[in-house]
Parts: structure tokens; C-alpha cells; sequence
């Protein structure tokens, strides 16, 4: 049965709006519906009309002219998008993983790709603090941001680049009741710009690469240099290095207890944050598909009285794009759901050593992998199917195009999750290693193997004189 002649309960038959005229892309039978609420589908109104409004042409200004999104970051705040997740009786909308997505991706679709990505920097760093609340840490960063209160996170080293959960960088020391914290930073989305960041070091009494903390770092105790972002796409977003240097924070900024930064990477900063970077990427990609759907149906070959979308060469571009990234969304929204499923909504307040939305973690590698891969294929078709046209900039599919490339290197990058799910599924989820800690004897033997007998008596008197000096550093047994 066609979709024109479907029950209205089963597909969503209400127009599409872009002002006060009909949506130019794909209309409402196209968008997987039946994952939201019906009040998750008035959000999305709200956002589109916000973009059609105000936020899309901001994304022009912030694209040419290196400008920070902050009008439309205050317009989210200002409809209480900001606070999207935390719970009602904190000021916020007390929505849900599958309410986040959506926000994500259609920020990202009808409005501006950069400003979608500093909210999902923003709303990671909210929820790293609501993993761990404490009335202090409400009272001071979560209350305040309707009032457009910016957070985001900071969990990249300029030494380990994609394995950001790698601070070598970073460290913090008690002190005065309190703690000095050391932080630097590659890649932080929002720099120089933030009311605040989450940042993620080494513990005080630092035992191995699995012992981190999180703090929070008011605005004005970070250093960044906003002024040296210059990118390809997502101009906007001032991804660049930030440095705390040796700042002393109260007792009250730590998220969690000491040691809590493993789990809040798995359990929050993690989850969170692939959730909405690839609802960022599979928005892009619908963007691209709405201009090309656009420009395909109004240009029309006089000499031969077809309109561009006419050729079956088109249609086959704009079909497959449009399935694949269906594909791709619904798989962002389906892993969504399981972890609503497992928080109650996103409601459950988890105790230490607790996990719900860890459990999802490989499924989350898998989405944003599928996410960034699609997002990079649909534009270039997009393109195609547009011609020279789409090659110009008044068109704003090049600048889609640009901004969706970031998808692909972003951390953890596809390089990285596909070795992560590969090696998990052939040799187990303890093969990851993330610390690399663990001492891999088939290698090492199979390396031993090619030396001579002076190679491997070189490397049996290395050995023993690296032991003794360890011995002579262990402490002392009672």
C-alpha cells in the first residue's frame, strides 16, 4: 500500500512548515515518527521554526566569518534546550536519550551543523555532572542555564590525540581542601567561549591509566586561543587547544568521587556524546537531501523538458542516500531507546559502580562509525546530483558537505572504532586494552623468535637491569 493511502495513525500525514510555506526537502512520511512522543515532535516544531527564523542564517555568518554561535546557543537556552535533560524539578525539560537525538539532528539539519556540535559538547558536560550531582554542583552550573549557560567538554591530549581517554597531559594534586588542577586539551569544542568545562586527568596519587578524576573549570580559569581555529567545516564550533594551568578549584568542583573517571567515561561522557555526534552527522546528511531535493525538483533542461529530478540517474542518488541515512538514524534512535530502556527514561540515578547505558557501549562505536561513513558518502551524491550548481556556495550544500567531513576524524575516530569492534568481536572486549596494560606474550614471543643468540642475550641482560632497578623503587613489604 502506498503511503499517500496508509492509515494517518501509522504515518504522519501533517505538513511540513518553513515559515508560513510548505518545507522545500523531504516532508514529515519520510522521518521515522513513531520514536517520538508526541511532545518530542512539539520540540521539533519548536526547533525548526527556530531555524527557519534565526538559526540557519546564522550558520552563514558562522561559517564565513569564524563567528562563535553563542545568539544561537542563547536561543536554545532560552526555550530551555540547554537543560533538554536534566530533570524538571533542576529547571530542566526532563527529557530522554531518544528526545537528545532528535534535538541533535535537526539542529544540525535545518539550522547549523556548528551549533549542533557545541551542544552536544554542552549537553556531555551537563550530563557528566548530573552523572555525579551534588546541590553544589546544581546550584552553581545546572540551574543557571536557561539563562544560557554554556558548558563543554574537555577530554582530548595533544599527546594521544583519537584515544582521549588518555590524559597523560593532565593531573591533579590536593590542596587547601581542595585541588590543582593541570589540564591540556587538543581538540575542545567551545574554547574560549564556555561558562564552564568538564575536564577529565590523572588522579591525585595517580596508580595507572585507569585512575582519572573529573572536575569542572569555570570560564575565566581556562586559556585557549580561539583565534587560531580555522577549519575546514564546522567553523563555527572553535575546536582548538585549551590549557588549565595549575588552577586551584574548591573541594566541591570534582564530579564524583577521586578515581570516578573511568566509569564516567563509560557510563556519561561516552554514551552521551556518540548519541548526539552521530544524530550531528545523520542530520547533516538529511540537510544535504532536503537542498538536493530542492534544487532537483525546480531545474528544469529546456532543450529536453525534463527537470533535474526527472533523470532516473537522480532518482537512484537521492533514493540511496535517503535509505542509507533512514538506515543510519534509526539506528541512532534504536540504541536511544535501549538506553532510556535501562535508565527509565533517563531517570535513574546510578550509584557507584552501578552501569546502565555502558552496557550499550559497542553498540554506540557502532552507530557513530555508521553515522560518519554515510554522512561522507551522501554529500559528495548530493553534490552530484546538483551539478555545478551545488558547487556554489549561495546554495549552502558545499558548506553541508565541508561540515560532514569532520564526522569521519572526529574522536574516536573510524579508524579507531572499527579496530575497537573487530578486535572485540574476534578476540573479546578485555583485547581493547584501553590502558595498555595488558602484556600481549604471543607477540612478544613471535618478536623474541627472529633474534640471534647475541640479540636475545642483549635483550635478557636489558631486561634484568630494568627488573632490578624496579625492585629497587618497590616499597618495602612489612
Amino acid at each position: 500500500m502506498r503511503p499517500e493511502n496508509a492509515n494517518p495513525v501509522e504515518v504522519s500525514m501533517s505538513e511540513k512548515m518553513w515559515g508560513g510555506e510548505p518545507f522545500w526537502g523531504l516532508g514529515y512520511e519520510w522521518d521515522p515518527d513513531w520514536v517520538l512522543t508526541d511532545r518530542q515532535k512539539e520540540l521539533r516544531a519548536t526547533l525548526i521554526e527556530l531555524c527557519e527564523k534565526e538559526m540557519r542564517a546564522n550558520a552563514k555568518r558562522s561559517d564565513d566569518e569564524l563567528l562563535y554561535p553563542r545568539r544561537n546557543l542563547e536561543l536554545l537556552g532560552e526555550h530551555g534546550f540547554l537543560a533538554l535533560t536534566v530533570p524538571e524539578e533542576y529547571g530542566g525539560l526532563g527529557e530522554n536519550h531518544v528526545a537528545y537525538a532528535m534535538t541533535c539532528e535537526t539542529i544540525a539539519r535545518y539550522g547549523c551543523a556548528s551549533t549542533a556540535m557545541c551542544y552536544v559538547m554542552h549537553i556531555g558536560a551537563v550530563n557528566a555532572i548530573m552523572f555525579r550531582a551534588t546541590d553544589e554542583l546544581i546550584e552553581r552550573y545546572i540551574r543557571p542555564l536557561n539563562s544560557g549557560k554554556i558548558g563543554t567538554l574537555s577530554y582530548s591530549d595533544p599527546e594521544t590525540g583519537s584515544h582521549f581517554w588518555y590524559p597523560i597531559s593532565s593531573g591533579a594534586e590536593r590542596v587547601n581542601g581542595g585541588f590543582k588542577v593541570r589540564k591540556k586539551a587538543s581538540w575542545t569544542t567551545s574554547a574560549g567561549f564556555a561558562d564552564f568545562y568538564v575536564v577529565q586527568t590523572t588522579s591525585p596519587d595517580f596508580s595507572g591509566y585507569d585512575d582519572l578524576s573529573v572536575f569542572v573549570i569555570d570560564g575565566e580559569e581556562a586559556q585557549a586561543q580561539p583565534s587560531l581555529w580555522d577549519a575546514l567545516g564546522l567553523r563555527g564550533n572553535q575546536s582548538g587547544p585549551l590549557e588549565v594551568p595549575d588552577v586551584e578549584i574548591p573541594g566541591d568542583q570534582i564530579v564524583g568521587p577521586v578515581g570516578d573517571g573511568a566509569a564516567s567515561n563509560d557510563e556519561s561522557v561516552d554514551p552521551w556524546f556518540l548519541i548526539g555526534s552521530s544524530s550531528v552527522w545523520n542530520g547533516i546528511a538529511l540537510g544535504a537531501i532536503d537542498i538536493a531535493k530542492r534544487h532537483t525538483t525546480r531545474k528544469r533542461h529546456v532543450d529536453v523538458g525534463l527537470r533535474v529530478a526527472d533523470y532516473p540517474t537522480i532518482q537512484d542518488y537521492v533514493g540511496e542516500a535517503l535509505m542509507d541515512t533512514n538506515a543510519a538514524r534509526l539506528f541512532v534512535y534504536s540504541v536511544a531507546q535501549a538506553m532510556d530502556s535501562a535508565t527509565d527514561g533517563n531517570t535513574k540515578v546510578l550509584a557507584v559502580g552501578e552501569l546502565a547505558r555502558a552496557d550499550f557501549l559497542h553498540w554506540a562505536w557502532q552507530i557513530k562509525f555508521e553515522a560518519a561513513k554515510n554522512v561522507a558518502h551522501v554529500v559528495d551524491k548530493m553534490l552530484h546530483a546538483c551539478g555545478g550548481s551545488g558547487y556554489k556556495r549561495d546554495m549552502e550544500l558545499e558548506r553541508y558537505l565541508r561540515d560532514a567531513k569532520a564526522g569521519w576524524v572526529m574522536g574516536p575516530t573510524n579508524e579507531v572504532l572499527r579496530q575497537f569492534v573487530g578486535k572485540a568481536v574476534l578476540l573479546g572486549f578485555e583485547a581493547l586494552d584501553y590502558w595498555n596494560q595488558s602484556y600481549n606474550r604471543r607477540a612478544v614471543e613471535n618478536e623474541v623468535k627472529k633474534l640471534d643468540a647475541d640479540g636475545k642475550r642483549e635483550l635478557a641482560e636489558k631486561l634484568m637491569a630494568e627488573a632490578a632497578e624496579l625492585e629497587t623503587k618497590a616499597p618495602a613489604s612489612a
